[in-house]
């Protein structure tokens, strides 16, 4: 895949998670992931501080790919809003499963033709990226499964909650859309359901003695930073440990409909230019107003964990925003492979 043609669709993609007003929820709790993180949906890399700027450019120009727009006014279109895509389709096995079980997650990937898609391209070591999301937002779980011969994919999966959940498969078809596909396709989990909500504002989480802070303001149609800060214990982490090949990973939801976002931080490991830490910087470019969930997955002593913050899109003037809300309740710690 080519990184660069990436950089600027994934800049403008996640960037709409960020507009206007920032808040931060509690983080989640540890996760179990060994070494892996979320590929794309509506994606780009960016990998240095002239590669941002390029692609803030793009995806105000160019959209991302996903039937974005263009323009400065205009931004990228995000992704897993669909089941069908380009002539692939994602077919879930797996409709339901009990809150509070363990169960198997089936599902494959159709071509044009019908048949289950059998050839990947492999992104940040995987061939498929797997996001299971609640409606509330309360509950996330990262996920890798495995594929078949015959093209059928698997996980374990435990859902804490009932509810009505969103499954995102994240993937690069060989011979396909050259920047990939986030198809969405709608998981129920049986159980007594009490939706969460957003929580209150705050700028910092918390997260197994670590310590993140958002810092940052966008606004809409300008590609602008926005930085997170892990600490330990009080002492900044700057020996943080690359996750498929960076220091940090970023999902973000729409509150509503669950529009899917994502990109990967401004720089990468050996670069020559970006430190492990204390910092993980994104570039983003914000096309829309609204609330938004954010999962923030970054390595350190050999375990990954995710921080998870809210924030309103559409804030005040000359970029300042609000705090928005934090979450006391989430249930982010999820990642299986």
């Amino acid at each position: 895949m080519n990184t660069a043609a990436r950089a600027g669709l994934f800049a403008g993609a996640l960037a709409v998670a960020f507009a206007g007003a920032y808040g931060v929820g509690s983080a989640v709790g540890p996760v179990t992931d060994e070494d892996t993180a979320p590929a794309h949906g509506g994606h780009a890399a960016d990998t240095g501080a002239g590669a941002k700027e390029e692609a803030g450019k793009d995806a105000g120009e160019k959209g991302d790919g996903h039937g974005g727009g263009h323009g400065e006014d205009a931004g990228p279109a995000a992704g897993g809003l669909q089941l069908s895509e380009s002539g692939y389709t994602l077919d879930l096995d797996t409709r339901r499963i009990d809150a509070r079980s363990p169960a198997e997650l089936r599902f494959a990937v159709r071509g044009a033709d019908g048949e289950p898609v059998t050839s990947y391209e492999r992104e940040h070591g995987k061939e498929l990226h797997l996001i299971v999301a609640s409606r509330d937002l309360g509950t996330y779980r990262h996920l890798h499964p495995v594929r078949d011969a015959a093209g059928t994919w698997s996980t374990p999966v435990e859902l804490p909650k009932a509810g009505d959940y969103r499954v995102f498969a994240d993937f690069v078809p060989t011979g396909g859309p050259e920047n990939g596909l986030t198809l969405g396709g709608d998981l129920a989990v049986a159980g007594d359901y009490r939706p969460a909500a957003l929580a209150g504002p705050e700028r910092t989480a918390t997260v197994d003695g670590y310590e993140v802070t958002l810092d940052g303001a966008l606004t809409p149609g300008s590609a602008r930073e926005v930085e997170f800060s892990v600490e330990k214990d009080g002492k900044p982490v700057t020996d943080l440990q690359p996750y498929l090949g960076a220091y940090g990973h970023l999902v973000a939801l729409r509150a509503g409909d669950l529009a899917y976002l994502h990109v990967h931080p401004n720089g990468e490991p050996g670069d020559g230019s970006t430190e492990p830490g204390p910092e993980v910087a994104f570039s983003a470019t914000a096309p829309s107003t609204g609330s938004y969930r954010l999962f923030l997955d970054f390595k350190h002593d050999g375990e990954v964990r995710t921080a998870a913050f809210t924030v309103t899109a559409g804030g005040g003037a000359d970029g300042e925003q609000d705090a928005e809300s934090g979450q006391d309740e989430a249930d982010g710690g999820g990642h299986s492979h």
